[in-house]
């Protein structure tokens, strides 16, 4: 849900006389890719914003979340490509193939006349998502200088600030009096002037050697997609046959996905190992329990579609502001502490949003708290971002923003398939209330407390035997 810098110059550029994050060179590559992210940002927002209508009508209540996790496990499988693609030939392909992909299943997506194509449309939209993302990360890593990518990150999170403002009014709107479809058929449209911005700049950027484990890991991809995919069906299922089905996704998820990522993150190993993992570790804590947050005020606060999207929307600017402040911090210190403090202001919000679901208190406190988690998100995200790419050689710059990102999917299907059987069951039984989401919620809260524990873990060994 991947994905601050600022308003204006003084957040953007160096106060030191380093090169300008808008100058003339990176002026162009820097819009369309803040106008290719912001585009993804409304999509994601809106659909989040407009999906207990789409559920509804869809007759999808008990089948939630596979609406999210079809688009992550399809992102998933793309990130692995993507990753090997551009360490092999530069992000071009993957950016121009990612945004084609995603143009088309916001069409399909929008035409869904029941869950299946509306998976399709989702899946295909993630497939775009994972390619795009990839192909960004190697693309700042290429065209930055090593100095300003703290500020590229940033300028990702600043992305995200228009979309969560006005997003949920927009979807919101659309969903209550227009038509939920216009949400993904809208974006095939504002996507076409980013894309004629930035594709063609990408040829400068193409390069690279080609990896010696590319099918092993295409391997290890697929398998562990087909794993996710059986945990997801089987939790849904909801009977003793779902339940064997889920514990042997999980198996082939433990078996297969190693070669995914760097030596030792599973193990969570100091350094860049533990450094991945924290990516997949609190995003799965953070977007899971927010998956849950507008469905639980539209049912258990009766507030309409639209008030409940906005509760979210100034989680951008609490991001914003975090990102701002990681993005002041030299691009050599050590990012360990500041992820410590971010995590634990995530864990904290998190438990505080169950709060809301009180009668006596009033729904704006969710929008407040959730900033303040997010601006633990906002510290944390880019730091993680800028460690592993600080800590990974240049050749394997593609197979580490690959590795980060399939973290974040990873655990996000698997943390939001296992909570989510807990409101699969409660919405099945008629007993879903007011008490599920407080369980869903804990449940996200210590996996944002164990984030906590695993941040130290990002200092390499060899700085803390340097720094005794």
């Amino acid at each position: 849900m991947t994905a601050a810098g600022g308003h204006g110059d003084s957040v953007l550029t160096s106060s030191s006389p380093a090169p300008r994050l808008l100058d003339a060179t990176n002026r162009p590559l820097a819009i369309g890719i803040v106008a290719v992210i912001t585009l993804a940002a409304f999509e994601g927002i809106g659909t989040a914003t407009a999906m207990p209508v789409i559920a509804a009508e869809l007759g999808a209540l008990g089948s939630y979340t596979w609406a999210f996790t079809g688009y992550i496990v399809a992102s998933l499988l793309t990130m692995v490509i993507a990753g090997l693609h551009c360490d092999s030939h530069g992000p071009r392909w993957s950016i121009t193939a990612g945004i084609t992909a995603f143009a088309v299943g916001s069409l399909v997506a929008g035409f869904a006349w029941d869950l299946g194509v509306l998976i399709i449309g989702r899946a295909l939209q993630g497939v775009g998502s994972g390619a795009v993302i990839v192909g960004v990360y190697v693309l700042i890593a290429r065209a930055m200088p090593t100095e300003l990518r703290p500020r590229a990150f940033a300028l990702l999170s600043a992305s995200w600030v228009v979309p969560s403002l006005v997003g949920p009014f927009i979807a919101g709107w659309l969903a209550d009096a227009v038509s939920w479809r216009w949400v993904f058929w809208a974006i095939p449209v504002f996507v076409i002037a980013p894309a004629m911005l930035l594709l063609p700049r990408l040829r400068a950027h193409d390069g690279g050697s080609p990896a010696a484990d590319r099918r092993p890991r295409i391997r290890a991809g697929v398998l562990t997609c087909l794993g996710l995919v059986l945990l997801q069906d089987g939790i849904l299922r909801l009977d003793v046959i779902g339940a064997l089905e889920a514990v042997g996704g999980l198996a082939v998820i433990m078996a297969a996905c190693r070669p995914l990522f760097p030596e030792g993150t599973l193990r969570l190993s100091r350094g860049l190992g533990s450094t991945v993992a924290m990516r997949g570790i609190l995003a799965a804590a953070f977007f899971t329990a927010e998956l849950f947050v507008p469905l639980a005020l539209v049912r258990e606060r009766g507030v309409s579609t639209t008030v409940a999207g906005f509760t979210l929307s100034l989680a951008a600017i609490g991001w914003l502001l975090g990102s701002y402040t990681q993005g002041r911090l030299p691009e050599d210190r050590d990012r360990s502490a500041i992820a410590r403090v971010g995590c634990t202001i995530v864990t904290l919000t998190i438990l505080a949003t169950c709060l809301v679901l009180l009668p006596g208190v009033p729904v704006w406190t969710t929008a407040v708290s959730w900033a303040i988690g997010a601006y633990g998100m906002g510290l944390t995200f880019p730091s993680i971002s800028v460690q592993a790419l600080r800590l990974s050689p240049e050749a394997d710059q593609g197979r580490t923003s690959s590795a980060l990102q399939v973290a974040d999917s990873l655990l996000v299907v698997v943390v939001a398939s296992l909570i989510g059987s807990i409101h699969a069951l409660a919405v099945r039984a008629g007993t879903d209330g007011p008490g599920t989401y407080v369980i869903l919620w804990c449940a996200s809260a210590c996996i944002a407390l164990f984030a906590v524990v695993t941040a130290r873990r990002m200092t390499p060994v060899q700085t803390i035997t340097g720094a005794g």
